[in-house]
């Protein structure tokens, strides 16, 4: 097959395109021949190394991914050849405690695809049979792989873990990205008023376009000074941000009572925090990494019946993906960038 693969750390340049070994099912596995994959931050963190993070060389990157069952393994039932699928990076390898209680983000030998396990830069990929799921045949695979990670992400962090509840006002710190552009949407399904934080006046219009309700240009003013004003004083009931070096802001953003909702750290992973915010506003701190495999189900429908929509900003061939990374790296984008394969 043919995939996206680098032998050492390093910038866009270790990015190689060329032939690589087929994969082949093992029990319990599907053979999916990829047709789409999208890309994510930690494409890039995973590319230029993360200390501790070890992944086997050579390594495929990529986590969204969507196409067509293609083989199976021994002991997979209730699939077909030419199944058309979408994947949930969130890989759990083992069965245990978390699993046996719908929690498989949470199971011990979690992996998440693309970072310490190969990934879908690539024409063909082997995968649990429980980490894809059925996806309408019209449905376009690009839009399905852009919508994966970023939909679950903002699911799990907002309803499942946040408990958003309709009426309820979210600051989303960022205003393009693909986890934030998701978290605008599924704020707006829920019935929230939403705040989002954005560096310049294209990517505050993107926002506007998704539903954001008011838009802050950080460039000309405190964007935590902001949100507090336009809350009557009162702070905002849930905080989006998964930037990491922008906590104190956020804190100060908060309501008395408050949520903050972590699930990455794009601006960094070290913070200074002022305790006296967390208890003296009675503030939650919640993390998470991706969702369970119900929720997967659950935010994909949403998206397959049109009620959440994919968000995707452009579209590049395999052998391109410098280009996407090039794009991402400067903060140009607007929504996913989508990887065509097939």
């Amino acid at each position: 097959m043919k995939a996206v693969f680098f032998n050492q750390h390093g910038g866009r340049e270790v990015l190689q395109y060329g032939d690589f070994p087929d994969p082949i099912p093992k029990p319990g596995e599907i053979l999916v021949k990829l047709e789409a994959a999208a890309l994510n931050h930690v494409d890039l963190f995973v590319r230029e190394g993360l200390p501790g993070l070890e992944p086997k060389l050579p390594h495929i990157l990529g986590s969204d991914g969507a196409g067509e069952v293609v083989g199976l393994g021994d002991d997979v039932k209730g699939w077909n050849i030419g199944d058309k699928v979408v994947i949930n990076a969130n890989i759990c390898l083992e069965e245990d405690e978390f699993t046996r209680s719908g929690q498989e983000n949470l199971c011990n030998s979690w992996e998440l695809l693309g970072e310490t396990i190969r990934g879908t830069n690539a024409e063909l990929i082997s995968i649990p049979a429980q980490n894809v799921l059925l996806r309408p045949a019209d449905f376009p695979a690009g839009d399905a792989a852009a919508a994966a990670l970023v939909y679950l992400t903002a699911w799990h962090s907002l309803v499942t873990k946040g408990r958003l509840q309709t009426g309820e006002t979210v600051l989303v710190v960022g205003a393009s990205g693909g986890v934030n552009s998701a978290s605008i949407q599924v704020a707006k399904y829920l019935g929230a008023k939403v705040l989002v934080v954005g560096s310049s006046q294209e990517k505050l219009d993107y926002a506007a376009s998704l539903g954001a309700d008011e838009l802050i240009d950080r460039s000309k003013e405190d964007w935590s000074a902001a949100a507090y004003r336009l809350t009557d004083k009162r702070g905002v009931d849930v905080v989006v941000d998964n930037i990491g070096t922008t906590f104190p802001q956020s804190m100060r953003a908060a309501r008395k009572g408050g949520r903050i909702l972590n699930v990455g750290r794009t601006g960094g992973s070290q913070v200074e925090i002022d305790v006296r915010y967390i208890f003296g506003k009675h503030l939650s701190l919640i993390g998470s990494t991706m969702g369970t495999n119900q929720d997967f189900a659950e935010v994909m429908q949403l998206v397959f019946s049109g009620k959440l929509q994919p968000l995707v900003d452009r579209h590049y061939p395999l052998a391109d993906i410098a280009q996407a990374h090039d794009r991402i790296e400067r903060g140009e984008q607007l929504g996913k960038l989508v990887l065509d394969i097939a």
